[in-house]
């Protein structure tokens, strides 16, 4: 099923659960590229990626174009920085175009998906990515975050995907970034930010249920401690993050979109309803 990619990859047949067995993802990013460079997998494919102008997004955003893709991307506050990936993708050769949108704001959901559709003259990939984090215990939780929390990480993806189905053809994917806490929470402190992160799994499980007979494949991508503004491999907490994983290290954001670029390929075409995590080893 995973063909060239098969040593990188090891599938669980019962869970239908994806996971990294490389040594070492960076070298699977590499050579990942270099496997690809030349064949420019998703020329003439158009996608969406939300929250597209830092960390993880900008990275997926990079890495489509890259491989041939053209990428709308939407930011809520920093035009600046979203320009600056629409001008890395454009140098690329590649069309590129940011779109203002409040995750949490449903009529801007739609609103940026129907941009992205006239922008790029059609849609084949959406990346759901955009999403924020809130840390409490369920006793001091306020209800004002609980609620943000609710709108981005969970309603957000599934207005998005909502509005994204009617322009996505067969071939199509929707690749949706999770957490590598949705199977193991540490801590006390992130049990309501987790929740919605498994919500993503029974998302994505169902999808492929329902988009499958229209040959468009759903997956979910769940990434371990990974070098962001969010969460950086010099914060507080970094070196126990490290000690929980096996590679005792933080993924780059380029590791998580090596695995979205996979999901996104012509290799995993016969992939879906897969949940790939990229954590180092965590889930061990």
């Amino acid at each position: 099923m995973l063909g060239d990619f098969s040593d990188f990859f090891c599938i669980d047949h019962y869970t239908n659960i994806l996971t990294v067995c490389a040594a070492d993802f960076t070298f699977m990013h590499r050579s990942l590229h270099k496997r690809r460079a030349m064949n420019n997998d998703l020329v003439g494919k158009r996608a969406l990626v939300t929250g597209g102008s830092r960390g993880i997004g900008a990275a997926i955003a990079l890495a489509l174009a890259e491989e041939g893709a053209d990428v709308a991307l939407t930011f809520q506050n920093s035009a600046e920085r979203a320009q600056a990936v629409v001008a890395s993708i454009e140098k690329l050769g590649r069309r590129g175009v940011a779109i203002k949108a409040d995750i949490a704001d449903p009529a801007a959901i739609r609103r940026s998906v129907d941009e992205a559709v006239g922008a790029l003259g059609g849609l084949d990939i959406l990346v759901n990515n955009a999403a924020i984090a809130r840390y409490n215990t369920i006793a001091d939780f306020d209800l004002a975050d609980i609620d943000a929390l609710l709108a981005v990480n969970i309603r957000g993806p599934i207005l998005a995907t909502q509005a994204a189905i009617p322009h996505i053809k067969a071939g199509g994917r929707i690749i949706t970034i999770g957490s590598a806490g949705a199977d193991r929470i540490v801590g006390a402190a992130g049990t309501v930010y987790y929740m919605t992160k498994s919500a993503l799994q029974s998302f994505t499980r169902g999808l492929a249920q329902e988009l499958g007979p229209k040959d468009i494949t759903a997956n979910l991508v769940q990434p371990g401690s990974t070098d962001t503004e969010m969460n950086p491999a010099n914060g507080e907490s970094a070196d126990f993050q490290r000690s929980l994983a096996p590679l005792g290290r933080f993924a780059a954001p380029a590791d998580i979109a090596a695995a979205v670029t996979f999901l996104a390929s012509p290799a995993a075409r016969h992939v879906t309803g897969t949940i790939l995590t990229v954590d180092g080893g965590l889930l061990t």
